[in-house]
């Protein structure tokens, strides 16, 4: 599953310097704007420690983790929505994401020049809205144009569009991104084709400096307060301490360098684990001598669509699943201790698949 976070912000926030943190793809990173001109983009490991104690377990010839893709964006200023700046390419690449990771400049540096002379995350995150929001709304009232006439001729589906985009129209008018309208999930049928950039998902990162990187400051508890009703995640990190980081050669270094700051995990860790949450994902393995590996499906999938992940012919030919949890194959040890305690079941179409289940599939094609 090719799924992609967009990580986007002001020019000069920490974004590539963060991107380089979590890829092997070198973004060039440099204090002025517009460093990063193409997208970048890095295929992310997913950290899973249950990954890694399955093939313990199992002692396979070669261990696959899961991944996500990570798309660095070029940054852009006022006015992108008419063209300014990088703003055309800019909300282009950003239309083809699946979820927006928006970095925030949370720190005072003066060596670190801000495109708009002084730090105020707020005014930084409100930029980069307005611009989404014109670009949302005039791919609704264009849209709005078409299912109008449709609807003066007695069309019930244009008149149900109808009603449902002018209550997305009022609500980007009034400066509020799509995400946060209240809608039911058949009404989203209308927006859909639309793509609309302020109702993907989006998570916060706030880039602060060592001292901050524990408990936060002022501009964090600014922008906590500001997104409060979004339902967006806050992460709290600081892409200077990642690259630092990034530089050690051993993991032992990397916990050692991570507990004098007195953290338990790199915000790194934090921020592609969030991802994966953001876009509602799951894992499930496969486990045998060739290979134990993760799988990335969907929430809610069922055990055909799980299949297909693998290959095609699997879901077209399903014919069942064998699933045992996590929580047992670690308790008993191996899958024929499962067997027989009886703790590997017989799954049918219907069954939806647990995060962490260790499954096998049979089909006939």
């Amino acid at each position: 599953m090719a799924l992609q976070c967009g990580i986007v912000g002001l020019p000069n926030v920490g974004k590539s310097t963060l991107f380089n943190c979590l890829s092997n793809a070198k973004a060039q990173a440099a204090n002025f704007p517009f460093c990063t001109i193409e997208p970048n983009v890095g295929v992310i490991t997913v950290p899973d420690s249950r990954l890694n104690k399955l093939a313990e377990l199992v002692k396979p010839n070669r261990i696959v983790p899961t991944t996500i893709e990570i798309v660095d964006i070029a940054g852009l200023v006022k006015g992108a929505s008419k063209g300014e700046g990088l703003g055309n390419q800019f909300l282009a690449n950003i239309r083809e994401t699946d979820a927006i990771i928006h970095v925030l400049r949370c720190f005072e540096d003066e060596n670190i020049i801000h495109v708009d002379g002084n730090v105020n995350p707020l005014r930084d995150k409100d930029v980069i809205d307005t611009e989404l929001q014109l670009r949302d709304l005039d791919s609704v009232e264009k849209k709005l144009q078409k299912v109008s006439r449709a609807a003066k001729t007695g069309d019930k589906d244009a008149a149900k569009s109808e009603l449902v985009l002018n209550r997305f129209r009022n609500h980007l008018e009034q400066g509020l991104n799509a995400r946060t309208l209240a809608v039911e999930v058949d009404e989203l049928v209308h927006v859909e084709d639309l793509c609309l950039l302020t109702l993907k998902p989006v998570m916060y990162v706030c880039n602060v400096d060592e001292a901050a990187v524990v408990k936060g400051n002022a501009f964090v508890e600014k922008v906590k307060e500001a997104v409060k009703n979004e339902n967006a995640q806050v992460l709290v990190i600081s892409a200077a301490i990642e690259a630092d980081i990034a530089q050690l050669d051993s993991f032992e270094d990397r916990e050692a360098f991570l507990n004098d700051l007195g953290l338990s995990e790199s915000g790194v860790a934090k921020l592609i684990n969030a991802a994966y949450s953001l876009l509602n994902l799951i894992t499930y393995f496969t486990a045998g001598v060739q290979e134990v590996r993760a799988w990335t499906i969907n929430r809610g999938w069922k055990a055909p669509q799980a299949a297909g992940v693998i290959h095609t012919d699997f879901e077209r030919g399903f014919i069942k699943a064998e699933v045992i949890h996590y929580a047992d194959y670690v308790q008993y040890g191996s899958e024929s201790a499962c067997k027989e305690v009886g703790k590997l079941s017989i799954e049918g179409k219907e069954y939806i698949v647990h995060d962490g289940d260790v499954m096998h599939f049979k089909f006939n094609v």
